[in-house]
């Protein structure tokens, strides 16, 4: 993984706070991958595809939400601590607050608005989509070889068919594919 940045390239740390508050302000229903691929990669340039897939595994290894992870790991990339620090609050701020509000709006209400439930249910399908997009784009750029397609199924079906974790399928996957991968003397 590149731990280089453009030279010319110093992100403020106010810069970072900002950029994933507004990436925590504007994705919404589960489709913050897409977000975050669309602003760390797209628009600001801060990584590249590759290394995003790489933190993206990362921050699914390790316990949280992937968001966060991610913000950590790219806020730390950027800045060191501090730079994770405010890409942490940046990105946790928004959807904190929102979450206190509707908490308490609920708590005030107590009802089921079937317009709310309408609203939870398009959100949802957006997010869907959003994941699927960012899954063929990813899946577009960095698989290369038909065994990497295998290795992208088999970790799906231990996933989505035998119902394990995604550290397990990571790992099980992984393993077979530093094998298969390993670098070899020429006899």
């Amino acid at each position: 993984m590149s731990n280089e940045l453009h030279p010319e390239t110093e992100v403020s740390l106010g810069r970072i706070f900002l950029a994933f508050l507004t990436i925590g302000a504007t994705s919404f229903g589960g489709g913050v991958v897409g977000y975050l691929r669309s602003s760390l990669v797209g628009s600001l340039k801060w990584v590249d595809d590759e290394t995003f897939v790489e933190l993206l595994s990362i921050s699914q290894c390790l316990p949280g939400l992937n968001a966060s992870n991610m913000a950590i790991l790219v806020g730390d990339r950027l800045r060191g601590g501090p730079g994770a620090l405010c890409a942490l609050i940046g990105i946790c701020l928004p959807g904190g607050l929102i979450m206190a509000a509707a908490a308490a709006a609920y708590h005030a209400t107590h009802r089921d608005y079937p317009i709310v439930t309408a609203v939870l249910h398009g959100v949802s399908a957006a997010a869907v989509g959003m994941v699927l997009y960012v899954a063929i784009q990813l899946g577009a750029k960095t698989i290369r070889r038909p065994s990497e397609i295998f290795f992208a199924a088999v970790a799906l079906f231990i996933v989505a068919g035998l119902h394990q974790s995604v550290l397990l399928a990571l790992v099980a996957v992984g393993a077979v594919a530093t094998i298969c991968y390993r670098p070899r003397r020429d006899p």
